[in-house]
This record gives C-alpha cells, structure tokens and sequence, in this order.
C-alpha cells in the first residue's frame, strides 16, 4: 500500500543520506590530517608536535568513520590509507607502522577480490546454466513444431 513505499522510500532516503554524510565527513577530517601533515613537515618543536598530533587525531578519527561506513575499496578509503602511511613513515619515522598499515589494507582488498571473484563465477556459472536450460527449451519447442 502507499504508506509502506513512503516508508521504505524514507527510510531508503535516510540510508542514503546517512551514506552520504559519512562520505562527507570522512573526507574532509581526511583533508584536515593532510593539512596538519604538511604543516608538520616545515614546523619546528612546538608546532611540529601541535601538527603531529592533529594530524594522528584527524586521521583516526577519519579511519574510524572509513572503518565503519566504507568499503574495503572505497577511494576515501585507500587514499586515507595511503596518506595515514605516509604520515607514519615520513612524520613520526615509523617505517613499521606504515608498512602494517599498507598491509592491513592490502589483506582487506584481496579478500575482499576473492569474495567478489567467487560471486562472479557463481553469477557466471548460475547465467551459464540457465542458458543452456533456455536454448535447450528452444530447441525442444522447435523439434516438437516440426515434427507437427
């Protein structure tokens, strides 16, 4: 009835926007750490701990919402990933923590391509299946007319 496709749109309009927000988010606490980094790359001692220690808040604070809402593959995602590795390794000289970091996301991606690698070869196998079980009905109708 009306009321529950209003409902189910609304609903659908919550998630969406929700999504959106987080997408939002994310990226501009994202851009924040950038900024802080690049700071922290000139500034000097006092500064330079204030923009080291802005940017490792804004960068949790980004991966936790990334976490959370995003997809292992989500380009806000990765390029967080990335940028939070380049802190560690060129910022905080933690070349350990940036190589786990890279890694981390490197292990979610693959399953992540295994999973999808395995539904696709099931769509395949499933469409290849129901094919050949539409041509041999065709084949089957076609016989049955000529013989008539």
């Amino acid at each position: 009835d009306d009321v529950d496709v209003i409902v189910d749109c609304c609903i659908q309009g919550v998630k969406t926007c929700k999504l959106n927000l987080c997408l939002d988010v994310a990226y501009h606490i994202y851009r924040k750490g950038d900024y802080h980094r690049y700071l922290a790359e000139f500034k000097k001692r006092v500064e330079h701990k204030e923009a080291t220690e802005n940017t490792l808040l804004a960068y949790k604070s980004a991966r936790d919402i990334a976490l959370a809402e995003l997809a292992p593959t989500h380009s806000i995602r990765l390029g967080l990933a990335l940028n939070f590795s380049v802190f560690y390794y060129e910022i905080l000289n933690s070349p350990d923590r940036a190589c786990n970091l890279t890694k981390q996301v490197s292990l979610l991606n693959l399953n992540f391509l295994r999973d999808l690698n395995l539904n696709l070869t099931l769509l395949t196998t499933n469409l290849e299946e129901e094919s050949g079980d539409e041509i041999k009905e065709a084949e089957g109708k076609r016989e049955s007319s000529e013989q008539q």
